[in-house]
């Protein structure tokens, strides 16, 4: 069977169901990915060393193929014990077909490798757009398994043409989001709502 990327899909069959759903007939109304941002937060405590900086970067161009940069703080804050200068996280910017090669293998390798993977929520900003955190950057299967101590989460937010969220679901599902139903996110509410009654009864404790 031929493989038919999702660059292909997207101005092929994606752009056709789209069509159909929103009542658009002109493809340059249809809504579409700008950009694909991949973020990493360096926590100061567990990640500052060159030698951990070192390995986020190297992570990010294994999974995203490109190089990220590292953002540094702006201004000092005494309380968080940041000054000004520090590196406080990693940033990959994606577009093109870098980015629909990316999107391809995040939702179709990355995610499903997820433990105890029942769908991500539905919930968008309000402004079309959408994130996803990842506790664990090993779900993809580029990264080689490294010591527990080095493993980091990340957050994957996709920048959409359309400032409707409704438009930009009916987007992201067809290109292969799996949202999760209603009832599983109902119960994906409860269980982290009775998950942090727990960790209050603990610190109480």
């Amino acid at each position: 069977m031929k493989f038919i990327s999702l660059q292909d899909r997207y101005a092929g069959p994606i752009a056709a169901s789209l069509k159909e759903k929103l009542g658009l007939k002109n493809t340059y109304a249809l809504p579409r990915v700008q950009k694909v941002t991949v973020n990493v937060g360096i926590n100061k405590t567990k990640m500052d060393s060159k030698e951990m900086h070192e390995y986020v970067i190297e992570s990010l161009k294994l999974i995203t193929g490109q190089k990220p940069i590292l953002r540094t703080s702006r201004l000092s804050i005494a309380n968080f014990k940041i000054r000004e200068g520090l590196v406080v996280g990693a940033q990959v910017t994606l577009r093109g077909k870098n980015m629909y090669n990316f999107l391809d293998r995040f939702l179709h390798t990355a995610l499903p490798r997820v433990r105890d993977f029942r769908g991500v929520t539905t919930k968008l900003d309000g402004h079309g757009n959408y994130s996803i955190g990842l506790k664990e950057h090993t779900v993809f299967p580029e990264v080689p398994a490294p010591d527990a101590s080095k493993v980091f989460g990340l957050q994957v937010t996709i920048t959409t043409s359309t400032d409707s969220d409704e438009e930009a679901r009916t987007l992201l599902q067809e290109m292969g989001v799996p949202f999760r139903k209603k009832k599983e996110e109902e119960a994906a509410k409860a269980e982290k709502s009775e998950g942090k009654k727990v960790e209050k009864a603990k610190e109480k404790k």
